[in-house]
């Protein structure tokens, strides 16, 4: 069992992303089968298109941001869920005046991250 707050956990820049930041809250050192991070992307920023070998269940914590999941492109907000299957490119755009945050939970299986051009 690991029980901390959120506040003890260091963020880590995003390095492809722009004011992107994320915690790995619970790691493969904790929770066997899967990791959850949290992720901030700041008024303006965003993460470029990009694929992952693992799946991505996402939940919304606070803000809104514009979001392409293969050929579509959707407006999230807080408390809105997202999958989004292994192999799917994907992308996140922040367009409010408040950090975009969500919850990312991944297999923890090796995962390959590739940015598309």
């Amino acid at each position: 069992m690991s029980v901390k707050h959120l506040n003890e956990v260091p963020a880590q820049p995003v390095q492809a992303g722009t004011g992107v930041s994320f915690q790995v809250l619970i790691g493969p050192d904790e929770g066997p089968n899967f990791a959850m991070r949290r992720f901030i992307i700041q008024p303006g920023g965003g993460m470029p298109n990009h694929t992952n070998q693992v799946e991505h269940e996402q939940f919304v914590l606070r803000g809104q941001a514009r979001i392409g999941i293969g050929e579509e492109v959707i407006e999230v907000k807080a408390g809105d869920v997202v999958f989004i299957p292994a192999g799917t490119p994907h992308w996140y755009q922040n367009t409010g005046s408040e950090p975009f945050e969500f919850l990312c939970v991944v297999p923890n299986r090796p995962d390959k991250i590739e940015v598309l051009g």
